[in-house]
């Protein structure tokens, strides 16, 4: 059988100060008619300019392509850029990691669709309207005729990764690449936009190239596997193969790194990820680690009916419109050494939850006990000696370092400033903190775009131990990073939560994680609780159907469930706006077991989840 695509020693290099360095090193593999090859590796493997390469979009004048592409035979690397063009989305289709800045932000969604149609299938106006409407039934946007016609902002990230695959199949592309199309999405979208390529790529009779760091997704989508590392394909064939016998080290050490839900069942306590040696494929000797919760005494945090708004104001007095409900009556306790997770999509509450125990933002009321003193009601020169006690890891470590300033200086600047420390003593502090989460004391002169992401984050949690605080708020810390990066800072926190007895509010909507990182679970829906037990009881015995719902969707390891949908509605997460003098319901908890409480609900919760899910 004839292959759509055959990469043949593919060969990319970059010039970078007068000198061309090579990125890319004779990969070859090809992709045969509706099959779906994943290309995998971590960030820097060369997998995303791979697929550039095979577009022919990375710039002209710095970079060189070498080998060949064949595209049904056809060499697209010695094609005229105006054939490329015509190739370009009518034969060869790409969805980017980031819809947002894939689509213009001043024209509609359906215009832009409309467009490409127009130019590529020589359709008229209202034709390529029609058209474009058909496509996003196709791809299951609710309300399509009335929604081709808003601006990219009005959509969320789930449904603006629809409009591109719409737009990606608008011409009945031969071949669709997709590069990360769903790592910045949370589980249940993610889950959606499997399910519809998986479908869409059966309708279309579509060939489909899939770049991911996610061995879960590969196992679900793929059938042929290519694993990158430094710029080679080290290994290639049948997914169920590179699953059940990879022999590279460098495969079994992504494979190791996977989280696996279901893998906690009988450990009473959180655990490290196991970790294999990239270069000998030897895995490292994981040991159980020591219960860390503190018996007896107060809870470090209690937290009573929180309940933070923000207003709307429109209209020419900037008079109030409505409220964003964001955290709505919500309560819940941590011990030192303990890690209670925030899980949920995005939109319910767990990050605004987060800001607000730290007052980084202001909730409307409640209370935050820290060690029983109450935070929300401490002047501001109080709390901001009282913040010492509680610091906070971000979910983009770049964005939280400042450029211009050392990471040694970023780590000793919370001592100077709570004059905790000389400035000599700040930087011993800071060298000494850079060696307790594994990197070497001497890069204290670096500064930021000089380390990985994996680094990157590593250095923003030695900055919040500096002050020695007793409650760490992370807050998607890990969501970001390569498998093999998030599997090395999750072990590093939990290192350092059993040496420093560390409580931590640990906030993902990674639910594979977040079993093997918990002591117990809280899962947030519109802003309120409506679970929260033991990690044990809510992964053995989830009760709520959004609880089933979340777990329903994580993406399952195992390449014999590839053809299998995901038992998940394609509905969005409904709005937290309210008008003007809207009163909560009352909300009811039943204990179904010792610590274990789910919010009562109604019968719009009914169809949540099918009953083969629950």
């Amino acid at each position: 059988m004839t292959p759509i695509l055959s990469v043949q020693d593919l060969t990319v290099a970059f010039r970078v100060e007068r000198a061309w360095r090579p990125v890319v090193h004779g990969v070859s593999f090809e992709i045969g008619p509706r099959e779906t090859v994943a290309l995998v590796g971590e960030s820097g493997s060369g997998k995303s300019v791979t697929a550039l390469s095979i577009m022919r979009l990375t710039p002209r004048d710095s970079s060189r392509i070498g080998g060949r592409v064949l595209l049904e035979g056809r060499d697209l690397l010695g094609l005229p850029e105006p054939a490329m063009r015509r190739i370009r989305g009518d034969d060869v289709a790409m969805i980017f990691q980031e819809p947002m800045t894939s689509l213009n932000p001043v024209l509609t969604v359906g215009f832009q669709i409309a467009e490409a149609l127009m130019l590529h299938r020589g359709l008229s106006r209202a034709a390529a309207e029609a058209e474009t409407v058909r496509l996003f039934d196709k791809v299951r946007i609710p309300g399509a005729a009335s929604r081709v016609h808003d601006y990219p902002h009005r959509f969320s990230g789930g449904m603006r990764q629809r409009v591109m695959i719409a737009m990606a199949l608008a011409c009945r592309p031969k071949l669709l690449i997709a590069d990360e199309p769903t790592t910045a999405l949370d589980v249940t979208i993610q889950a959606q936009i499997l399910d519809l390529i998986k479908l869409l790529q059966d309708e279309e009779d579509m060939s489909v190239l899939f770049i991911t760091h996610d061995m879960g997704v590969v196992a679900e989508i793929a059938d042929r596997t290519v694993v990158m590392v430094d710029g080679r394909a080290v290994e290639s064939g049948p997914t169920d193969d590179i699953f059940r016998r990879p022999t590279h080290p460098y495969s079994r050490a992504l494979l190791a790194a996977v989280p696996r839900l279901g893998s906690m069942r009988g450990r009473p306590h959180p655990t490290r990820f196991p970790i294999v040696d990239r270069v000998t494929g030897e895995p490292e000797v994981v040991p159980d680690m020591p219960d860390t919760v503190a018996p007896e005494g107060r809870p470090v945090l209690e937290v009573r009916d929180l309940t933070t708004r923000f207003e709307i104001r429109g209209g020419l007095l900037s008079r109030v419109r409505g409220r964003v409900h964001a955290v709505e009556n919500v309560s819940f306790s941590l011990r030192a050494g303990e890690t209670l997770a925030l899980v949920g999509e995005s939109g319910c509450g767990k990050s605004t939850t987060g800001r607000s125990v730290l007052r980084l933002i202001e909730p409307l009321s409640g209370s935050v006990l820290l060690d029983g003193e109450d935070i929300l009601a401490l002047a501001p020169a109080d709390l901001r000696e009282r913040r010492r006690r509680m610091q906070m890891i971000f979910q983009d470590p770049f964005a939280s370092l400042d450029p211009r300033m050392s990471v040694g200086a970023a780590i000793a600047e919370p001592l100077l400033i709570n004059r905790l420390a000389s400035r000599r003593e700040a930087g011993d502090r800071a060298a000494d903190l850079l060696r307790r989460v594994g990197l070497k004391p001497e890069m204290a002169g670096r500064y930021p775009h000089e380390f990985s992401g994996g680094q990157r984050q590593r250095i923003c949690i030695a900055r919040a131990l500096a002050v020695e605080p007793r409650l760490i708020v992370a807050d998607e810390s890990v969501s970001a990073l390569d498998v093999s990066v998030k599997a090395q800072v999750v072990n590093l926190m939990l290192d350092l939560q059993a040496s420093l007895g560390l409580a931590y509010l640990f906030i993902s909507h990674d639910m594979a994680v977040v079993e093997r990182v918990s002591h117990r679970v809280a899962v947030m829906y519109l802003g309120e609780i409506v679970e929260i037990g033991p990690r044990a009881a809510i992964f053995g015995a989830p009760q709520h159907p959004y609880t089933r719902k979340l777990l329903a969707a994580v993406p399952v390891p195992d390449p014999g469930r590839r053809r299998q949908m995901h038992a998940v509605r394609s509905d969005e997460i409904k709005s937290p706006i309210r008008p003007v003098g809207y009163v909560p319901p009352e909300r009811l908890y039943r204990e179904v077991s010792p610590g274990h409480a789910v919010q009562v609900w109604g019968p719009e919760w009914e169809a949540a989840v099918p009953a083969a899910a629950a």
